[in-house]
């Protein structure tokens, strides 16, 4: 691969010394495997959350992901000093280190995590750091681009605890090196996880020096009110000459060490090939940057779960294959929603129909009592299914699905399933979900749990019960009964009353959610309150969607009030600002933020059935484009090289959540695509 074409898949960051370092506290890297583990910390090499770390595999047993090395403290000697390249003291509430009085820049290339050194004496240093796909390993190359040989140093910390775990604020001493061989092994008292760690290629030394570091601070942890003090314990470091001619590569692995026996460098190359064929699936998006920036985010949410592992012997014995989206890094897994949601624009959108046939196929085989999984837990076996839209989500994927591929096949393997999916709305399932006989429409209440996207509960609080019948969901079971209604006369056989279903649905539907008061629809009608008034984006899926359920003569009135309400320049508000329980931020402990999670906050994801509405009802493609003309420069933002999780409401609109959140992802690509 040239250098030019190395320099079109970048995203760039150059970096002035003279600028405020903790701009580079602010901004974080990700990289990930297509197992569900990855590499994380901020471009200033200071972590600030617990989630950060170099190493951290999605594990079969014990089940999830796990920090296996926190951070390596890099340091190479010159001439004159020893300069520490990563961001190893940080005490001091502005001191971060040395590294940014040494950084050229920072880039992203083809999703491998580059930064660039210039020292004193003017040599130049490049490490960047890749996840081989679909392996529990990491590499960390270093090269010496320019100047003189010089001696480095790489001391790894250790933890070996689950990422979502609380950090111990104190040192773990039982960690024990083994090395055999002149193989690295580390090892805890406690676990049965092996790390295995190398330095190549040789000749190298590894120092026996244990360090411990203790009750650092997570920055962003502090601020939410978390826990936020942490301790790691190091070995010692290894330590090698670096010369111009010869890169070093820092690995480590949770596999065995014939599996390790790899050409270290290479993977660099292999890495940026994958991404490369990824992007030959969707030749549409060539010469489009943000365009093929996405695709490549899109990459990092589409895994065979590294912790599911059994289950994928499962599937390939029946001539299928284990896939699922997850759903956001640091701290989501997969949910099915989510998957639903996203999958049109992480994987039809972007050519890789396969897996988008996988993830179907995958999901239909956890369907219990004619639901879809809405999660499952970190760590865990077994699926949770408090949710009432992830099922009906899928009969849209679907649908999507056979629409971009003309798969039809995938309909005689899935249609009786869905068949029952509806047969068990009809006659009621779980957490009350049943359509209501004197009006058809869907309801959907149980108490203390959550039932729609908008999910926040803490401390058995449930802030946004929606309790009765959501005006989205009676848009995604309409959708679903004209689908099945379209795929039952497509595949013959006995016909089914889907469509008299779907029509009496809709009949009662703009009977029943019409608000002459605000000139748009009703969030909730039939609850336990009466009828919910409160202007949310969620009415516009009652437009957005294949099949209408709103009828066109009220699609203007209400696209501008959602326009004039909810519409910021990252997505909807969940709430219009007049509102008692408006929040304007989303900020403070875990109470504070999810009082607000769906109370105001913008979510970007919602941007992108926005834009379908508002196309439905004008064609306009240069208005419609102008929604979206905040995201190219947030991918230089937040976590770099993709799209958050959510927005304040107000400017100036900070991001917050996850730095990477797979439906923000797919539907701005979706949109943007859309938009040409």
């Amino acid at each position: 691969m040239t250098q030019d074409e190395i320099k079109e898949r970048s995203i760039v960051l150059r970096w002035d010394r003279d600028q405020d370092p903790l701009e580079l506290r602010r901004r974080e890297w990700l990289i990930t495997n297509g197992l569900g583990g990855y590499a994380s910390g901020t471009i200033s090499g200071i972590h600030t959350r617990k989630y950060h770390g170099l190493f951290v595999p999605n594990l079969a047993a014990p089940k999830g992901r796990h920090i296996m090395i926190s951070r390596c403290e890099e340091s190479v000697v010159t001439p004159e000093r020893q300069v520490h390249l990563g961001g190893a003291e940080f005490e001091h509430e502005r001191f971060v280190g040395e590294s940014h009085r040494y950084l050229q820049e920072f880039r992203l290339d083809h999703r491998i995590a580059v930064w660039t050194f210039e020292l004193d004496d003017g040599s130049v240093l490049e490490k960047s750091i890749v996840m081989p796909h679909n392996q529990n390993t990491v590499c960390v190359q270093y090269r010496l681009l320019s100047g003189k040989s010089l001696d480095l140093q790489v001391r790894p910390f250790v933890s070996f605890r689950r990422h979502d775990a609380t950090p111990p604020d104190t040192p773990d001493d039982t960690f024990v090196v083994e090395v055999r061989r002149g193989l690295h092994e580390i090892r805890h008292a406690n676990s049965p996880l092996v790390l295995r760690v190398a330095l190549r290629p040789g000749p190298t030394r590894f120092m026996t020096d244990e360090r411990d570091e203790h009750q650092f601070v997570y920055r962003v942890e502090r601020d939410r009110g978390d826990p936020a003090f942490d301790s790691a314990f190091s070995p010692g470091y290894f330590a090698a000459n670096l010369t111009v001619d010869q890169p070093i590569v820092f690995v480590a692995s949770m596999h065995a060490w014939e599996r390790m026996e790899f050409d270290a460098p290479a993977v660099f190359d292999a890495e940026r090939r994958r991404l490369s064929g990824l992007l030959a699936l969707a030749p549409h998006l060539e010469g489009d940057a943000f365009a093929e920036q996405l695709a490549m985010a899109a990459d990092q949410f589409v895994v065979l779960p590294g912790s599911r592992l059994d289950e994928n012997v499962m599937a390939q014995a029946e001539g299928s294959e284990l896939r699922s989206i997850y759903a956001g890094y640091h701290w989501f897994g997969d949910w099915g929603r989510d998957t639903m949601i996203s999958l049109e624009g992480l994987t039809l959108a972007t050519g890789r129909y396969r897996e988008a046939g996988a993830i179907l196929r995958t999901f239909s085989h956890y369907i219990r009592d004619g639901l879809l999984p809405n999660l499952f837990p970190e760590g865990e076996r077994e699926a949770l299914y408090h949710t009432v839209d992830a099922t009906l989500w899928y009969f849209h994927a679907i649908g999507r699905y056979v629409e971009t591929t003309g798969d039809r096949s995938i309909l005689l393997q899935l249609y009786p399933i869905l068949a029952d999916v509806i047969e068990h709305h009809l006659q009621g399932t779980r957490f009350n979900i049943r359509v209501d006989p004197a009006d058809g429409l869907l309801a959907a209440a149980a108490e203390g749990y959550q039932l729609t996207w908008m999910d926040a509960k803490v401390d058995g609080w449930v802030v946004t019960p929606r309790r009765g019948k959501p005006v989205e969901i009676q848009a995604l079971w309409y959708n679903a009964l004209k689908l099945m209604a379209s795929w039952g006369e497509h595949l013959g056989g006995a016909p089914r009353p889907y469509a008299e279903h779907a029509n009496r649905a809709r009949e009662t539907f703009n009977e029943r959610f019409w608000n002459p008061a605000t000139n748009c629809l009703y969030d909730v009608v039939d609850g336990p309150d009466g009828d919910d008034a409160s202007i949310r984006p969620n009415q516009v899926f009652a437009i957005s969607l294949t099949y209408p359920i709103l009828y066109e003569r009220r699609w203007a009135p209400v696209l501008e009030t959602v326009r004039n309400r909810l519409v910021t320049a990252y997505g909807l508000r969940t709430l219009s600002a007049e509102h008692p329980d408006y929040k304007a931020h989303y900020r403070g402990d875990l109470r504070s933020r999810d009082a607000a999670y769906h109370q105001g906050t913008v979510w970007p994801w919602l941007i992108g059935h926005y834009i379908d509405a508002y196309l439905r009802a004008r064609p306009d493609r240069v208005g419609a484009r102008q929604l979206l003309r905040a995201f190219p420069a947030h991918l230089c933002e937040a976590g770099v090289g993709s799209i958050g999780e959510i927005f304040d409401a107000e400017d100036p609109h900070a991001p917050g959540g996850c730095i990477a959140q797979a439906w923000s992802v797919a539907e701005v690509l979706r949109a943007w695509l859309r938009t040409r």
